[in-house]
């Protein structure tokens, strides 16, 4: 064949092109896993973020989430629990959960080092230039918040990305969602300003209302759901009885 004919240079390039892309795609197949296996462990530390345990290296991020975080449950809007299987709640997604009119509620139960027990509720809004997430940790006594983390996808630096700083997430410790038995729920608001619901408020980010509106938003949209369930705590009713190991927790999940 001529190869300078332009039969010869279409098939060339075509075969050209055909081997290019069987290459990335078996690249992209082979290092799949591991690329999922990246972002499980950035999620696992958020969540331990949340909980104030100190991100562990990344060969050991696993093994310290398996060790505090023992059950992962999903709840209905009754509070009732309604599937406990291992990672059920980890594996939500919950950008696509929260398009849904009838939404997965996952937790994550956590027992601590000095035996105290925390549940982990995620988050998931919208801020100035993206989405925005979260974890919200909240005491067993299903009022008062022990931790929080916020991660964002394309927030302005030194403005909205404030939001994943640690002055802004520790600002939530110790806030209450419930006010004489109803809920409120926490909101962010300008500093000075009131909240005419009388829930707890965290100020907003100086030059970042947009953002900090986001999350006040995302809070409420995401923690609302869970009145239920957060009362059942307060009333240690219906919540599932701690366990020693995994393997009880899995012995023991409702049929």
């Amino acid at each position: 064949m001529n190869k300078n004919s332009n039969t010869y240079q279409i098939l060339y390039a075509a075969v050209m092109v055909l081997i290019v892309g069987t290459v990335l795609a078996f690249i992209y197949m082979a290092l799949k896993p591991k690329q999922n296996e990246n972002i499980a462990n950035d999620t696992r530390k958020q969540i331990l973020s949340a909980l104030h345990i100190a991100a562990p290296d990344d060969e050991q991020v696993k093994e310290t989430y398996e060790k505090y975080i023992v059950q992962d449950l999903l709840v209905d809007r009754d509070g009732n629990i309604v599937d406990s299987t291992k990672n059920v709640a980890f594996e939500v997604d919950m950008k696509k959960n929260v398009k849904l009119s009838e939404r997965q509620l996952p937790v994550m139960k956590c027992v601590m080092d000095d035996g105290s027990v925390k549940y982990v509720l995620p988050l998931y809004g919208a801020g100035l230039w993206g989405p925005i997430w979260g974890y919200i940790a909240m005491n067993d006594d299903g009022n008062s918040i022990y931790g929080a983390n916020f991660s964002h996808e394309g927030e302005t630096p030194g403005l909205g990305a404030r939001i994943a700083d640690l002055d802004f997430q520790e600002k939530f410790v110790d806030k209450h969602l419930f006010k004489d038995g109803e809920y409120k729920g926490v909101v962010v608001l300008k500093k000075g300003m009131k909240s005419v619901t009388g829930a707890e408020q965290i100020d907003a980010l100086t030059g970042a209302t947009i953002t900090s509106l986001g999350v006040s938003a995302m809070l409420e949209d995401c923690l609302a759901p869970y009145e239920a369930f957060l009362k059942k705590l307060q009333g240690d009713e219906g919540t599932p009885a701690p366990a020693a190991n995994k393997s009880e927790i899995n012995d023991n999940q409702p049929e």
